[in-house]
């Protein structure tokens, strides 16, 4: 596992060279907010880095309900049961297990690694624009049809589960990248993911942190143009 740290974000990213699965810690005054919960043998890596921090872990967000961003959910509820668990409403379904498309959905199969035998109940469902902590989520759906990003309203960092990967280069979810394809073929919806890319450029990020890849900092430009061919193969399509 490799720790990296810019400003209030903490990258926990296992298996960085092969296949990297990245968790966050977002620091508050009194307490750490874990974004994700990486991979099943993870948790005690996670609670370690906390340990080094000097800080308690009260919340853990997930960003959607794909495995590989749930697996050390129940180790880490069992470890730390006051630890609040937070998700939307949308991929909550998705958490237990249930892939039903709402009336309101694109009849567009949900794709990806989904749970199957997750015990963690979520203690808080979150809709667009609430606030845990420091963090507002907004609603990127596209990789789920319930995926959030968190923005921190302190600095603009955004911590965008898989609504974009940076693995090889920045795209957009849905896109395919030979150095990385494994995200773009978990995507339930290209263009919905799209939109959601656009909603995230219009906040103008000073740091973009994603499940799959290394932070970038000031990610402007290369957010645009990820948007801008991500445009283009949709159109070809």
């Amino acid at each position: 596992m490799k720790v990296s740290t810019i400003n209030t974000v903490y990258q926990l990213s296992f298996m960085p060279k092969i296949f990297p699965v990245n968790c966050y810690f977002v620091e508050e005054q009194h307490e750490l907010t874990l974004i994700d919960a990486a991979l099943p043998y993870s948790a005690k890596s996670i609670i370690d880095v906390a340990k080094t921090i000097g800080k308690p872990i009260t919340k853990i967000i997930i960003t959607h309900a794909h495995n590989d961003h749930l697996g050390a959910l129940d180790t880490l509820k069992e470890e730390i049961p006051d630890c609040q668990v937070y998700i939307s409403s949308r991929d909550a379904l998705l958490l237990e297990g249930n892939k039903t498309l709402l009336p309101n959905e694109k009849a567009v199969p949900i794709k990806g690694g989904l749970p199957k035998n997750i015990k963690t109940k979520p203690d808080l469902l979150l809709e667009e624009g609430a606030r845990v902590g420091s963090l507002e989520v907004i609603a990127t759906p596209g990789h789920t049809p319930g995926s959030i990003t968190l923005f921190d309203t302190r600095n603009r960092s955004l911590i965008a589960g898989d609504a974009l990967i940076t693995r090889g280069k920045l795209v957009v979810s849905g896109m395919m990248n030979p150095l990385f394809p494994f995200p773009a073929l978990a995507t339930w919806d290209k263009s919905t993911a799209l939109e959601s890319a656009k909603k995230l450029s219009k906040l103008n990020p000073s740091l973009l942190a994603v499940g799959h890849g290394k932070m970038l900092m000031q990610p402007q430009k290369l957010l645009e143009i990820a948007i801008a061919e991500a445009e283009r193969s949709l159109q070809r399509q």
